[in-house]
Parts: C-alpha cells; sequence; structure tokens
C-alpha cells in the first residue's frame, strides 16, 4: 500500500508490503528495505516489495524522488550514491527505522537495491543494516566502506557492459575482509536482469545495449536473496 516515512526534513512518499500470517507464518517478521532503480518507484519495484512480504519479510519501498522534477531529483540521488553519503543515505535510515520500530518487525533489517539502488545497497551494507542484497550495483571508488560491511549477497550479469569485472572485484574485497557473502554472475544475464523495466518499445534497443530481463537469472538470485536474507535476518 502506499506510505509515507517521516525523514530529517518531513515525509517522503513510500510503499509498504506487510506479510499476512496465514501465508508467511506468525509475526513478527524481519523487514527489508526495497531501493529502487534510477526509474524510480514503479510498478516493478511495488512487485518487488510484495513478493518479499509474500515471502515472510515487512518490506518498505521509499521514493527517493519525492522532493520535486524527477531530472533533479535523479541527479540529487546520483550525487548522494557516488559521494557515498547525503540526503538519499538519511532516507534510507531513516526507512530503516521506521521498519526496525514497527510492533510486526522484530528489529533486524536487510537491504537490497537494483542498479541505482544496487550501489546504495553495497555502500549502505557498512551502516546499520544486518544483511545487504546488491543487484547489478555501482561498487563504491573508495573500497573501505566495505570494511565493516554486514554479510552481503550480490549479483550480476555477465553480458553487462556497464559492470565488467565486478563480480569478481566485489568478491575479492568481501572475502579480503572476511565478509560472509554470496557474490554471482549470472554469465547469460545483462544488466536490469531481475527487473521488468517499463519502457514499452524500447526494450528491444535496451536489450541490445545489453540490458534486459532474464528470467531464469532472476528466479536463481531470489532463491539465492531469500536463503541468505533468511539466515542472516531470522
Amino acid at each position: 500500500m502506499e506510505t509515507t516515512v517521516d525523514v530529517t526534513d518531513g515525509t517522503i512518499g513510500g510503499y509498504l508490503a506487510e506479510p499476512q500470517s496465514e501465508v508467511a507464518g506468525p509475526g513478527p517478521w524481519p523487514g527489508v528495505v526495497v531501493v529502487h532503480d534510477v526509474f524510480g518507484l514503479t510498478r516493478d519495484t511495488r512487485l518487488i516489495t510484495e513478493r518479499f512480504a509474500t515471502a515472510g519479510f515487512v518490506a518498505l519501498a521509499p521514493d527517493l524522488y519525492s522532493r520535486g522534477g524527477l531530472v533533479r531529483c535523479v541527479r540529487s540521488v546520483f550525487r548522494s550514491m557516488m559521494a557515498g553519503s547525503g540526503r538519499a543515505f538519511d532516507d534510507l535510515e531513516a526507512t530503516r527505522r521506521a521498519l526496525a520500530e514497527r510492533d510486526d518487525c522484530t528489529g533486524r533489517v536487510g537491504i537490497v537495491g537494483f542498479c541505482l539502488g544496487g550501489g546504495f545497497a553495497l555502500v549502505a551494507a557498512s551502516g546499520e543494516f544486518d544483511a545487504s542484497a546488491p543487484y547489478y550495483g555501482q561498487l563504491p571508488a573508495d573500497r573501505s566502506v566495505l570494511d565493516d560491511a554486514c554479510p552481503v549477497v550480490a549479483s550480476f550479469g555477465g553480458k553487462d557492459p556497464t559492470l565488467k569485472g565486478a563480480a569478481e572485484q566485489l568478491e575479492g574485497e568481501l572475502a579480503a575482509r572476511g565478509i560472509p557473502h554470496d557474490v554471482k554472475e549470472y554469465p547469460q544475464a545483462r544488466h536490469s536482469f531481475a527487473n521488468q523495466l517499463p519502457l514499452g518499445p524500447l526494450n528491444l534497443l535496451a536489450r541490445v545495449s545489453g540490458f534486459g530481463y532474464d528470467h531464469e537469472a532472476s528466479e536463481d538470485s531470489w532463491r539465492r536473496v531469500l536463503a541468505f536474507f533468511g539466515e542472516h535476518l531470522r
């Protein structure tokens, strides 16, 4: 359902999905913050949020573009991600707290993000989250931000032209720090392989450019993420 999240300078929009006890079992349940991709809080992000709820997580997707024009918001959010700090990270922490403080949440909260959101999820792993699942996220330029990272389950596409070698690099960084992790690259998959992009007739162009949904890779990554979150959040 549509909701709002209290943040430091007011409120932002969001989408909340709650488990049903007859499906997920009795609560309280762990929480998951879902960070949208560059397209914002789309139908795809809402469906992903609902899927986490079906799996037994209280899931909340904040709208990082809540504060005005799309172009201005995209620029602001990108700057925050590249800097590893700023208002977008404050919004994510506020969303984590909102989940953790709910009566139907155990207080343990993970974060999952896609594309732009994957970059946020990876950097935010060094904050207060208990597990992180970045999907094809940009690795931080300053690798030291991973020093205190929570457990990470990461997914990349082997045919993603934007992140060549990222899976191997992240695997090495996490292994060197002794951080529990599961990093997998799907050889046949492209960027955004777990997202149903709202591109309409541009989908063919997106696939040629190295973007596009891949059902097999997406479903395998869901199994891995849910198992990993089950281990580290429950």
